[in-house]
């Protein structure tokens, strides 16, 4: 069983309705999913329904990956209820015309159906026209029914009701009202977990009450068991062939005619992958390691696939707080992920011992991986208050977004993660910057996306090595191999 709940557009109330069907069906052990390369919604997910959320994305993961990690998730979670929130509007990818990046990919992918999210305001028989023409764009998408979000009242609802379903065809499983508290509400869903602890908690209980009343779960649940196992088994099939035929690397090519040319030929270019056929990631390290991870209330960015990766080559993750610990655990190394050091500068600040401590672990040529949050953390300063200083370089918020794209990028040395040469995908998403003023410390051509400076990425200092990007396990596949072998011969 598994449906994904797409959105017409952004802002119709994906998340908030999302995350209510989830918390409305948690006696059901929900596995929850999200596309894209999210940190923030999977967060209320997991809360929700008690199960970690998983990413999934066509630009990082190819038909394989999706198909594998989907069913991987559910296999841990022994669930057979599979709900996944889509992204933006349900056929908004990184191109005008192809699937790359987009929520209509993994429906695709995954053969599951399709409930469309709309906000009703205002249309009632045109409500039935913009299902049309979701429904024509790609006859291989099946609508299987439709949420109205924001209607007015029960006389508007009945009318658009009637509209989608005798129009359109597809049946309406649910209207939701207009309500200031619930507006208000989601217009909260960016803020900071950390600080927001206690309103999520009473916004996912609304959510799930509202879900209850306004959305008929039983007609989800039957929409959810139209999914077919034998296609998807299919699509794995042909996926697994295709890698083999491949030499196992992983292309998410697009095809010539779909993009310009310069994008196109970024696009192509195929993510160094040393995973065997059937695997989503590159394992074979049995040294026992120790990696510390920092992981509390500011730390909070890391793709769960990513942890399990170290943990299938030999690795046990300790977790530990920048925040409130003196020093860093017994470790071999660490891994210090995306968050929001730039909101708890101060508190980060003042905590000496445990900046004296990374700060040791660095000079002492330990090796250290951080991504964003764990970047600016390792820098000097931020704003001005004094850091790790293992990245010698200042940090600042910027009133305007610095790196807001999805990565393509190549290794241009051997590094704690890569070797020379190797091509990996990724994301960035940052208001801070790194005051850096030569690239001679960076391991890592941009050839699509931003990065630290001048279309390069990876500071890498003695045996640190931090980066702008969020690199999930599926996206750069031999990344857990290369981090813990190294680690290991550094022992």
């Amino acid at each position: 069983m598994k449906v994904v709940l797409a959105g017409t557009g952004s802002a119709v109330g994906k998340t908030t309705i999302s995350t209510g069907i989830m918390k409305a069906l948690q006696d059901e052990n929900v596995q929850p999913f999200k596309v894209g390369p999210d940190f923030i919604d999977p967060s209320y997910h997991t809360i929700a329904t008690g199960n970690a959320s998983r990413n999934l994305d066509s630009f990082f993961m190819n038909e394989f990956q999706i198909i594998n990690s989907f069913e991987r998730a559910m296999k841990i979670s022994k669930s057979s209820m599979g709900i996944i929130e889509g992204v933006r509007g349900l056929y908004e990818g990184i191109s005008p015309i192809s699937d790359i990046g987009n929520t209509a990919s993994i429906a695709k992918a995954l053969d599951a159906p399709v409930v469309l999210l709309m906000d009703s305001r205002s249309l009632v028989k045109s409500a039935a026209a913009v299902v049309l023409g979701f429904k024509a764009l790609d006859p291989d998408i099946r609508i299987e029914g439709v949420i109205l979000n924001k209607v007015k009242g029960q006389r508007h609802y009945l009318k658009a009701k009637e509209s989608v379903e005798k129009l359109a065809n597809v049946p309406v499983i649910g209207g939701i009202p207009r309500n200031e508290e619930i507006a208000v509400e989601e217009r909260h869903l960016g803020l900071v977990p950390a600080l927001e602890k206690e309103k999520i908690n009473r916004n996912i209980e609304l959510w799930g009450k509202i879900a209850e009343e306004y959305i008929d779960l039983d007609a989800l649940k039957d929409i959810m068991k139209t999914s077919s196992k034998s296609a998807v088994r299919d699509n794995k099939d042909k996926a697994i062939e295709s890698m083999e035929d491949n030499g196992h690397r992983v292309d998410l090519s697009i095809h010539e005619d779909e993009f310009n040319k310069e994008h196109n030929e970024v696009i192509n270019l195929e993510v160094t992958n040393g995973s065997a056929p059937g695997k989503l990631w590159k394992t074979g390290n049995k040294t026992p390691l120790k990696i510390g991870v920092a992981l509390d209330e500011i730390f909070t960015f890391y793709y769960k696939e990513t942890l399990e990766s170290l943990e299938d080559n030999g690795a046990k993750i300790v977790p530990f707080s920048p925040y409130k610990d003196e020093e860093i655990p017994d470790v071999d190394a660490l891994y210090i992920g995306g968050g929001y050091p730039e909101v708890f500068k101060k508190d980060l600040s003042e905590n000496k011992s445990m900046l004296e401590s990374i700060n040791k672990f660095h000079k002492e040529n330990r090796p250290i991986y951080g991504e964003c949050g764990g970047l600016i953390y390792l820098s000097k300063s931020i704003d001005g208050l004094g850091m790790v200083n293992a990245i010698p370089y200042a940090a600042e918020m910027t009133p305007k977004v610095q790196g807001l794209n999805y990565v393509v990028a190549r290794s241009n040395r051997d590094n704690l993660i890569s070797e020379k040469g190797d091509i990996f995908r990724a994301h960035e998403f940052h208001y801070t910057k790194l005051n850096i003023d030569s690239t001679d410390d960076l391991a890592f051509d941009v050839l699509r996306g931003r990065g630290v400076l001048n279309n390069m990425d990876g500071v890498s200092v003695r045996n640190t090595l931090a980066n702008y990007i969020h690199i999930h396990a599926c996206s750069c596949p031999n990344f857990a191999y290369n981090f813990t072998k190294n680690i290991a011969e550094l022992d």
